[in-house]
């Protein structure tokens, strides 16, 4: 329990002086301080004494006039005879304590008394003078004629006050001896001191109680009129007086379409086990895990596993089997897959595919060149974006041919497998914890307006048209290595920039390719943004080997039906578009290098009037009036 203060600073000492200095008497005025009395401001600032002797021909000597239990440091330099010529060695230095003395700590003075309002009494007296080390604290016995009580009383409570004070006392007469504490033990009992505490008067009584009569009769009278107001509201409302019936419905009670039904994707309790937290997701925690036969050929798979709060309802536990349940519709390489389901019993659980390296927005931020804690990871070189580029594409075309919108693509809502595949997270799952990214339009629920469209800002609409504009943005997210969009406006500047035609800045040091892409996903016609088919068509060359294997684009599910030839003819000319954006939006973009290239996926090539985007300007009347970065006056005859 030792407290060590460090020493101050001692310049040393002339040998002359040290060799002429005998034992000195407490020559200063300043007391002695044990390390463990250092408590008090005023105490630090104390200076510690210092004593020397000279020991002649001796390898011992005795030190006294010390206080009792105090700590004491003890430095000891061997000096020649001729101490100024040949000076001395160096300290050896030992710390010891010095024994208790008896009644050191007893309270010297007498213990004296104050009465104080509400039946209470303030004790006095003095502190031991020079007690063993520290007093700790006091300990108070009194008591009437009937029992004894005690308190305790810090050290620091009687410096502050200067005693103690006992409260709520009955009336009657009254015994109290005080016990000082300090490190060596307890001290001795001072002599009882007698004090009386006095009986309230009638007349206080009578104050009292007429203080405390109106205002009962107040509560009294208030709540009588509350009770009667109410009863009055319930039966007029029971009688109905407009008509009108109203229907509630009653929580407990679900429609078939709400319960969920457990399926094939069931998977037994035993078979899960966790390991650790991942993260808090939009129902409850995320951990990761694993589980035992949830992949074929695989005797354990490691895994997530999605809970759900232990306070939910059940209404909330079964959306959220519900939306787990929306992921048992994919099965696509650059789609995080669902493993199973576990209903019964609780909690409820959600197995789902583990990937290992988080979310692509907390991914892209720890390769920034200033992340202490990742310095070896460089930034992504084009040739990497574009392979998440691709990835996250090949995903969204995937979701898109089954008919599905996701309405919130970001990069926080994409994660990174442990070979650095980028997929398409599960839904709804980082809404809480990226939860600055969301903003609450009106009465309406929370929406990223940072990653939605104009037409999604203005009428609510979300397309797969809205998704290419979302992924647009997380190209943009790419290149800054997750910054957030429209750095420095507000949300509510955002939602009327957007919709002013309003686009995102090139970032630094991106290629030209890429900003481009972004240019042609941020089209303020709807219409005109090319499909994720033509995305992943117009990077497909830049792909690693490996995407063709896996990928929904070159698989049979997206094997497109026999593309019929155009006719040619000078005299069937007419029926092709002049504009080459017109044409139908299944039609892929040619691939960058090449010009106009016959290409349509993995299918068989048809010919395409159209240029690739590198070379494809905007026009302006479908980019809200913008071209090159200036406003330019709508064309009256435009049709969009």
């Amino acid at each position: 329990n030792a407290i060590f203060v460090p020493r101050p600073e001692r310049k040393r000492r002339e040998v002359m002086q040290i060799a002429n200095t005998t034992m000195s008497s407490r020559s200063r005025n300043t007391t002695v301080l044990d390390t463990y009395n250092i408590t008090d401001p005023e105490e630090l600032e104390t200076e510690y004494p210092f004593f020397e002797s000279r020991v002649d021909n001796k390898e011992r000597t005795v030190i006294s006039n010390l206080r009792p239990f105090t700590l004491y440091r003890i430095d000891i330099h061997s000096c020649n005879h001729e101490a100024e010529k040949l000076g001395c060695s160096a300290s050896n230095f030992v710390f010891a304590r010095t024994m208790p003395a008896e009644g050191a700590d007893d309270i010297p003075g007498p213990v004296t008394w104050e009465p104080r309002p509400e039946n209470s009494i303030f004790l006095k007296w003095p502190e031991p003078e020079n007690p063993n080390g520290l007093i700790l604290m006091y300990e108070i016995k009194y008591g009437s004629q009937v029992e004894d009580q005690r308190e305790c009383v810090s050290r620091q409570e009687y410096r502050k006050y200067g005693g103690a004070k006992l409260n709520r006392l009955n009336p009657g007469n009254y015994t109290a001896r005080i016990q000082a504490t300090s490190l060596s033990g307890n001290g001795s009992w001072t002599d009882p001191v007698f004090f009386y505490v006095q009986a309230k008067t009638t007349y206080e009584n009578f104050i009292h109680l007429m203080i405390a009569l109106p205002i009962a009769v107040l509560l009294i009278v208030g709540g009588l009129v509350i009770m009667l107001y109410v009863f009055h509201r319930k039966r007029n409302s029971s009688r109905l007086g407009n008509g009108v019936l109203y229907a509630s419905v009653n929580p407990e009670y679900f429609s078939a379409a709400d319960v969920y039904v457990p399926d094939e994707w069931e998977v037994a309790r035993e078979k899960i086990t966790m390991s650790r937290e991942l993260g808090q997701g939009s129902f409850g925690m995320v951990y990761e895990g694993v589980a035992k036969g949830v992949v074929k050929d695989e005797p354990e798979t490691r895994v997530a596993i999605k809970t759900v709060n232990e306070a939910a309802s059940m209404r909330e536990r079964i959306e959220f089997l519900n939306e787990a349940s929306v992921m048992k519709e994919f099965n696509c390489h650059h789609v995080v897959r669902l493993l199973g389901v576990v209903s019964q019993g609780q909690p409820t659980l959600v197995i789902m595919e583990l990937m290992t390296r988080g979310d692509l927005k907390s991914y892209l931020r720890s390769l920034r060149p200033e992340m202490e804690n990742n310095p070896v990871l460089a930034p992504p070189s084009l040739s990497k974006m574009i392979q998440m580029a691709g990835e996250i594409a090949d995903g969204m075309a995937y979701l898109n041919a089954n008919k599905f919108v996701h309405r919130d693509l970001a990069a926080r809502n994409c994660m990174v497998a442990e070979d650095f595949t980028v997929k398409i997270g599960d839904f709804g799952m980082t809404r809480d914890i990226y939860e600055t990214d969301y903003y609450r339009k009106g009465g309406k629920g929370l929406l990223p307006v940072r990653w939605m469209s104009p037409e999604s800002l203005k009428d609510g609409v979300f397309t797969t048209h809205s998704d290419v504009w979302s992924f647009g943005v997380v190209l943009w997210e790419i290149a800054t290595l997750a910054e957030q969009p429209y750095q420095g406006l507000s949300n509510e500047q955002v939602l009327r920039f957007v919709m002013e035609g309003g686009l995102l800045d090139k970032p630094d040091n991106c290629p030209d390719m890429l900003f481009e892409l972004m240019r042609m996903c941020w089209q303020y016609n709807p219409k005109m943004r090319p499909s994720f088919l033509e995305i992943i068509s117009s990077v497909k060359d830049e792909m690693e080997a490996g995407f063709r294997e896996v990928s929904f684009y070159y698989s049979e599910e997206n094997k497109p039906p026999e593309p019929e030839e155009l006719d040619l003819e000078p005299e069937n000319m007419e029926s092709v578009p002049l504009d080459p954006s017109a044409s139908s939006a299944s039609l892929p973009l040619p691939d960058r290098h090449s010009g106009h290239k016959a290409e349509n996926g993995p299918g068989p090539g048809v010919l395409v009037l159209r240029a690739s985007f590198d070379e494809r300007q905007p026009y302006a009347h479908m980019n809200g009036g913008r071209k090159n970065e200036r406003a330019l006056p709508l064309p009256q005859s435009s049709t969009c």
